[in-house]
């Protein structure tokens, strides 16, 4: 298998690419709202010291090999509007997570076409897809419920908040 944890995505509204050291300022100027962490397990990843362990946690993948983040682009502004992330969780199985967007992109398509852009190209490699979100985040579990992905389990490791997993398989992606 042969899997680019950080390719460059282009879609209508968004380029998604490799996120990298210099984009400290702009990404953190997108994540410094609160709103966006309230249903999120990490809730005061708003503020600065916590959004630079995130953010650090983020660039590591690139070195240890685990995955790749993003920078999330809005075409039409060329503004950093958000990051996600690919996690290698086993052979098959690639995870999609770590997704945040600035309030302004909520429920205009863009979140579903960042998403999808990720899909096809994970689904060149990989035989599934795991989504795994916070138990009350109520906004991305409808998100990528929409996607078409199943609830395949919950857990708590101790001393974690409890989270979800959905899961997509390669012969259900549309």
């Amino acid at each position: 298998m042969s899997f680019d944890p950080q390719p460059t995505l282009m879609g209508e509204r968004v380029i998604v690419r490799p996120l990298a050291p210099t984009d400290w300022v702009a990404l953190y100027a997108a994540a410094a709202d609160p709103l966006i962490w309230e249903q999120h397990p990490a809730a005061d990843r708003w503020k600065e010291d916590v959004f630079r362990a995130f953010f650090n946690d983020a660039l590591d993948l690139r070195v240890t090999g685990g995955g790749g983040a993003f920078a999330i682009i809005d075409k039409a502004t060329g503004e950093v509007i958000g990051s996600s992330r690919y996690k290698i969780v086993a052979g098959d199985t690639v995870e999609i997570g770590w997704t945040f967007l600035v309030r302004k992109h909520w429920g205009d398509g863009t979140n579903a076409e960042l998403k999808r852009l990720m899909l096809a190209h994970a689904f060149q490699s990989f035989d599934a897809v795991r989504f795994r979100v916070g138990f009350d985040n109520i906004r991305s579990r409808k998100a990528v419920e929409k996607l078409g992905a199943r609830l395949v389990g919950e857990d708590a490791p101790t001393g974690h908040p409890a989270h979800v997993t959905y899961e997509m398989k390669r012969d259900d992606w549309r």
